[in-house]
């Protein structure tokens, strides 16, 4: 009872033992809080490898492809049984992005997925990533007339806003081509009006046209009709005037009473054999757009420092908009196509290294600009086939049974991988981060430690008479020795508790201190536009507390048992001889 006793004397009224409770204290508060801060940043960032790599894929090299994908869906169907949820077919290859930027072109790689709308959704996190809210409940590769995020867009995103920009489009064009016909009659009539003027390039003249420049006449506003009888080439050279066209040919060349188009040129002989075109054929960019594609938010979104020091979003293109991708065939002799391509909606995973590079296509439509569609059988092929598991199973063993299904001496441009194994040199790297983190954290619960030590070597020192009269009076030196070791245990238990219940509170409310933080300092301690997160993520792992708590207290207890032990060595007389 009386170690109980003393220990509690100690405690309480030697205020150095304070210094080291608070040691203690902020030593364990600060593990607590990295340690949740850094969890949550790992967790989101798995959430965010995983959602997009599937669980375990099966992947050629980049011009290489996988025949026959439906097959290859029933064996590994058939191998993995109960195993696995979804599987889907993912055509995967580099690209080009432009689109016009204000008058200038812009040009980006990126990497192009061409993903089947049916099943992709249900073997990755695709669909929650998309920042149209229709799309998101129902996915196509179709423009939407809303859903769009009025507060991100303003509005100007959908098919209001393409129809808009085309009739601004059509009136600039308009006006350009009434303002051309302006300056064309004012110069026919100048020269009209003074003929003398107009001068003919030849070569007795080159001397005086390069001093004095030379005008020319300008071109007539209407070509010659030649009428698309025999070859056309021939009857040019041959007459050189123009020849007057029947009833019949003028009729071909206007518009059909059904409003379909004649595809009649006078430098074309067969044209009038050729099928009619109807006016609902043709394309309007006003109703139809081309094939959709689905960019990563950071290839457009740009964030714009205002004057007032805000940050605003701006886009170097939207929903609506028209790009051009170019990429290459595959086979023997690869060849770069150009597609067309309207940006339907934005991919939004808040990891700028997919952000900012990936985009989405149709299968079906990637697949023929690849030609990775046999024509003799109609079917595709695939770069890669990613596979959903189910909750539970084993990634590594499951990769271990495909390998053997598709062995590397029969199949060796197969890579099969599960996503850690794809990400594992940066997993790899953030474990060894925290690792060293907590190494050096925990030094500073050492260094309370060492405060710890030299504190009872001092009470040691001053209270040797106390120990020797103790030991007179027959207390033990195991009795002894307990009292400084339970004086060491109760300074790491007092501050290893206000230590966790400083740090969880400080989890708790790290926003709302970071947010107080950066008004007081005029500084942000937390941009998301770096680490692309609404908040500071955490997650409180209690098996890391028990263990921060558990080390701290016995840093505290292992730097009392040297003073402890010299304590129990001390001898009443030598304690009471100069007493």
């Amino acid at each position: 009872m009386y170690k109980l006793l003393l220990s509690w004397r100690y405690l309480k009224t030697r205020f150095i033992a304070l210094a080291s409770i608070v040691s203690v204290t902020l030593g364990v508060a600060t593990l607590i809080v990295v340690n949740s801060v850094m969890a949550g940043f790992v967790d989101q960032m798995k959430n965010r490898l995983h959602g997009i790599l599937s669980d375990v894929e099966i992947s050629t090299q980049m011009f290489s492809e996988i025949p026959h994908p439906e097959r290859h869906v029933e064996i590994i169907k058939q191998t993995l049984g109960d195993q696995i949820q979804e599987a889907t077919c993912v055509v995967r290859t580099p690209a080009l992005l432009s689109f016009d930027v204000r008058g200038r072109q812009w040009t980006q790689q990126i990497m192009l997925l061409g993903i089947d709308d049916e099943t992709f959704g249900k073997v990755t996190d695709f669909e929650p990533y998309l920042t149209n809210e229709i799309k998101r409940n129902s996915f196509s590769f179709d423009l939407e007339e809303d859903g769009y995020d009025q507060e991100k867009f303003k509005g100007d995103a959908g098919w209001k806003y393409r129809r808009t920009r085309i009739e601004i489009q059509r009136r600039i064009e308009a006006n350009s081509r009434e303002y051309d016909s302006l300056y064309d009659n004012a110069a026919n009539a100048f020269y009209a009006a003074e003929p003398s003027h107009v001068e003919t390039a030849s070569h007795e003249n080159t001397n005086i046209q390069a001093e004095q420049g030379t005008r020319f006449a300008p071109l007539p506003a209407t070509l010659p009709d030649i009428p698309p009888t025999g070859n056309p080439v021939e009857e040019g050279i041959a007459s050189q005037s123009p020849q007057p066209l029947t009833g019949d040919q003028s009729a071909e060349n206007q518009a059909s009473n059904d409003g379909s188009i004649h595809r009649i040129s006078p430098f074309d002989p067969h044209a009038k054999f050729r099928p009619e075109i109807k006016s609902e054929d043709l394309f309007d960019p006003m109703k139809d757009h081309r094939t959709g594609i689905i960019l990563g938010l950071a290839i457009s979104e740009r964030k714009v420092e205002l004057p007032s020091g805000e940050l605003q979003d701006a886009y170097l293109i939207r929903p609506g908009d028209d790009a051009n991708i170019m990429l290459t065939t595959i086979g023997e002799s690869p060849k770069p196509v150009i597609e067309n391509c309207t940006v339907v909606d934005f991919y939004s995973s808040n990891m700028h290294e997919y952000d900012s590079s990936f985009a989405f296509l149709p299968l079906s439509e990637l697949q023929q600009l690849r030609g990775m569609i046999d024509p003799m059988t109609g079917q595709g092929s695939v770069s890669t086939i990613q596979i959903k598991l189910k909750e539970g199973a084993d990634l590594d063993a499951v990769r271990d049974q495909l390998i053997a299904q598709f062995p590397p001496n029969y199949f060796p441009d197969y890579d099969i991988r599960t996503w850690q194994d794809t990400q594992r040199p940066l997993l790899s790297a953030v474990k060894m981060e925290l690792t060293i983190l907590n190494i050096l954290l925990f030094l500073i619960i050492a260094v309370a430690g060492f405060g710890i030590l030299a504190t009872f070597y001092m009470i040691v020192v001053e209270k040797t008479k106390d120990i020797g009269i103790l030991k007179a009076l027959g207390a033990p030196s195991r009795g002894v020795m307990s009292i400084f070791l339970g004086y060491g245990m109760s300074l790491g238990t007092v501050g290893t508790g206000v230590g966790i219940v400083i740090g969880l509170l400080f989890v708790k409310y790290i926003n709302e201190i970071a947010d107080a933080v950066a008004v007081l300092t005029g500084q942000e301690v937390f941009d998301p536009t770096i680490y692309y997160f609404s908040e500071i993520p955490t997650v409180v792992n209690p098996v890391t507390i028990v263990w921060v708590a558990v080390g701290a207290i016995a840093i505290a207890v292992l730097a009392s048992v040297l003073p402890a032990l010299r304590a129990a060595r001390l001898h009443p007389v030598e304690a009471l001889r100069y007493e």
